[in-house]
């Protein structure tokens, strides 16, 4: 009985130690025996969140010990950014206007400013507006009366269509029949008849537009959008929208290049995220970033030069740390 009692002494703390930590798997460091697992919050599976995010996890999980990230399905943006605040997420993508109104606490996130922290700047949305060639539909103020898809409910899409409908006199809720659909959705509808076009803010390509564009008997028009720059500018500031091209050769059927709006996307974590980790992180994007390329073209526009620019929310002193030993970081 006394050895008994002698070996249960020695099991039971073994055991207990066990149970917590398969019980808190996110309370590793990084540095120690314990696995920290980090989700990263993209969008949706027809855009390039997702593939890029899960590129992201990949290379997280192979580069920094203990570590291990998983890329999340979200309705993109204006979510993923609560789900940082909520710390349900630890990565997120987001553009630069859905991330203006978090940290400022305006638009969406209206008197709850959210502390964030960008890793690095990535690539620009393009603000896709497509129709088929077959409708009348030529320019943004024709999509008055008609059925507009204007992105999933919570994604940056939204944000950034409703501001160029109203940018070009429409509004949202009264001059259009509006349905929330993302781009895979959106595609279907427009194919179905069930919509008369759709915005859709992504990078190039974006898969689900390819897709339709390559269906048979479809040939898509994309409507310029760049015209409301200016006003853009004016009404939200500088640095959130800019001047962008969807080349004639990116999607099949299209006239010829295509003026629209972009806007900067970024990677960005909650304030609280350990600096170490933050390091580790944006060192891994640039020495891995081959294997990003490889997963997603839009990896290819990741520089250290573009990364530290554009951002409406303060980088994370960890970050800060790996741009300064690159001597990229501007003082």
């Amino acid at each position: 009985m006394q050895d008994l009692r002698s070996r249960l002494r020695i099991l039971i703390p073994t055991l207990l130690a066990i149970v917590l930590t398969a019980c808190n798997p996110q309370g590793g460091d990084g540095k120690t025996g314990s696995i920290v697992r980090l989700s990263i919050a993209t969008g949706g599976t027809g855009g390039v969140f997702y593939p890029y995010g899960g590129a992201i996890a990949k290379v997280i999980g192979e580069s920094i010990p203990n570590v291990e990230a998983t890329a999340e399905v979200t309705a993109a943006s204006v979510d993923n950014l609560k789900f940082l605040r909520d710390r349900k997420a630890d990565l997120a993508f987001t553009t630069a206007d859905t991330l203006a109104d978090a940290v400022n606490g305006t638009g969406t996130f209206k008197d709850t400013k959210i502390p964030i922290r960008a890793l690095a700047g990535l690539y620009k949305n393009y603000t896709h507006v497509v129709t088929l060639a077959s409708r009348p539909i030529k320019t943004m103020t024709d999509l008055k009366g008609k059925v507009v898809g204007t992105g999933s409910p919570g994604s940056g899409a939204e944000v950034t269509a409703f501001r160029i409908l109203q940018a070009y006199g429409i509004d949202p809720e009264k001059d259009i029949t509006r349905q929330g659909l993302g781009a895979t959705e959106a595609t279907d509808a427009l194919k179905d008849g069930k919509v008369d076009a759709f915005f859709w803010s992504g990078g190039l390509p974006t898969a689900a537009i390819l897709d339709l564009a390559h269906t048979s008997g479809i040939t898509i028009r994309m409507l310029s959008n760049d015209s409301v720059l200016d006003a853009l500018k004016n009404k939200y500031g500088n640095g959130l929208y800019v001047q962008g091209i969807v080349p004639r050769s990116m999607y099949p059927g299209l006239d010829g290049d295509v003026g629209v709006v972009s806007i900067p996307n970024l990677l960005v974590v909650h304030a609280g995220m350990d600096d170490d980790l933050a390091y580790k992180i944006t060192k891994a994007l640039f020495e891995r970033r081959a294997e990003l390329v490889a997963i997603h073209p839009e990896a290819a526009n990741l520089s250290l030069e573009s990364a530290v620019k554009e951002s409406p929310a303060p980088f994370h002193p960890g970050a800060i740390r790996y741009y300064k030993e690159q001597h990229v970081w501007p003082e």
